[in-house]
């Protein structure tokens, strides 16, 4: 593995029974109790094989309070946690909820909310996000909101960061990258969907890896969309190469997809967002390789035109 990027682990699909991904699940049992079984199952191998990024939400189901009750049973005194404030979960585990299962919210008052039960992470805590910041949402002109974020990283250290979706990322990065509080950048950390269909935040990225700050990566698999499926035919072309890089390489397409984010940008962390022991190992295999530079040249020729991909990221349906 690169020198610098680490494997962290994502539950946005541990802590929900539904969300959003083409990999069918309909098998499981979608109990709350199973879940966390599992969760602490899947937290438990991922902490066994080295990892020790945790990065969840409150809009991810249980996620926050299943990862909470984990840190608080295990007392590991290595772990790193990281959680986002600003979507609220209002599913409320109901399978085939009609409607939007999170709702964005970049408010004083959800700020505050958030922080009074994410605050109990502390001291494990070491990361703080806007969930989905976008120019659209106000956040990053709200000062109200960045001058209680700079107090909250004041009064406990955390590194404060934003994360991002959708086709105008590189503009909210840009823009998130240079607001300051008190003559101080605000923002340390940028968690980001980057992956080998979506590569419009390379330069930006590097940029700021580049001056000291943070880069986490999330969707690095597009959603389930970089194994081979028949219903996206722009990526028929893609899916002959990856199949095989998967052969040459003998592990799977996450694998193949999990090392172009560590070899082509080498963030921080790159996060795997397994949500059983199985794709957990399977991810894993990532560390076990290195891409020749022809083949990482030829990844990057894979990359899709952003507004296309998120088109296609918003017509997926939870499951």
């Amino acid at each position: 593995m690169s020198d610098n990027t680490k494997l962290g682990l994502g539950l946005a699909a541990l802590g929900r029974p539904e969300y959003i991904n083409i990999r069918d699940n309909t098998s499981l049992d979608k109990s709350e109790k199973a879940f966390q079984q599992n969760t602490f199952s899947v937290l438990d191998e991922a902490y066994k094989l080295g990892i020790r990024y945790f990065d969840t939400a409150p809009s991810y189901g249980k996620g926050e309070a299943f990862l909470k009750a984990w840190n608080n049973s295990r007392k590991h005194p290595d772990v790193v946690l990281g959680t986002k404030w600003g979507y609220t979960y209002v599913a409320n585990w109901e399978l085939g909820y009609h409607g939007k299962h999170e709702i964005k919210e970049h408010s004083l008052k959800k700020l505050q909310e958030q922080w009074e039960a994410s605050k109990e992470m502390l001291p494990k805590l070491k990361y703080y996000q806007v969930h989905s910041a976008t120019l659209e949402s106000g956040i990053l002109s709200n000062d109200a909101v960045l001058k209680q974020m700079h107090e909250i990283k004041k009064n406990t250290g955390l590194k404060i960061g934003i994360s991002t979706s959708g086709a105008n990322q590189k503009d909210t990065i840009t823009i998130a990258r240079d607001i300051k509080v008190d003559n101080e950048f605000l923002f340390d950390s940028f968690q980001v969907t980057y992956n080998i269909f979506e590569q419009d935040t390379f330069q930006v990225l590097k940029n700021i890896l580049n001056h000291g700050r943070d880069v986490i990566i999330k969707e690095a698999l597009a959603n389930g969309r970089v194994f081979p499926n028949s219903r996206f035919k722009n990526y028929q072309d893609s899916y002959v190469i990856l199949n095989e890089l998967s052969r040459k390489y003998n592990v799977g397409i996450d694998a193949i997809a999990l090392r172009f984010v560590i070899d082509n940008l080498k963030p921080t962390y790159a996060l795997s967002g397994a949500s059983n022991i199985n794709q957990l190992k399977q991810n894993i295999k990532t560390q076990d390789f290195s891409f020749s530079e022809k083949d990482l040249h030829l990844l990057q020729s894979l990359k899709a035109i952003p507004k296309r991909y998120w088109e296609e990221r918003d017509a997926l349906t939870w499951n």
